[in-house]
């Protein structure tokens, strides 16, 4: 394997990895939705505070090695924020 095959392979398994990341919070902001907490309830908040805030350190991370661009790590952020936005307000309206 040449050494920029090896490359972007770790850049592919990074952003894959962080991806996986963000869908296993929202899984998790969702299940708790479902069936524990209301968004307004403050351990719904720290959950997903903590959470975000341990993805964002991630991205920064594999932004810092090299291993994703800033503005991909960002994106993945975003569409995060998107999703958690649209099922905190599908939420409300039950």
């Amino acid at each position: 394997m040449l050494a920029s095959e090896m490359i972007v392979n770790h850049h592919e398994k990074a952003y894959a990895l962080l991806q996986a990341d963000a869908a296993k919070i929202l899984k998790l902001i969702k299940v708790q939705m479902d069936n524990l907490t209301m968004p307004q309830c403050p351990l719904y908040e720290e959950v997903l505070d903590t959470q975000m805030f341990g993805l964002s350190r991630e991205i920064d991370f594999a932004v810092r090695l090299g291993l994703i661009e800033s503005k991909d790590g960002k994106a993945i952020i975003d569409t995060l924020e998107k999703e958690l936005s649209a099922l905190h307000d599908a939420s409300l309206r039950k």
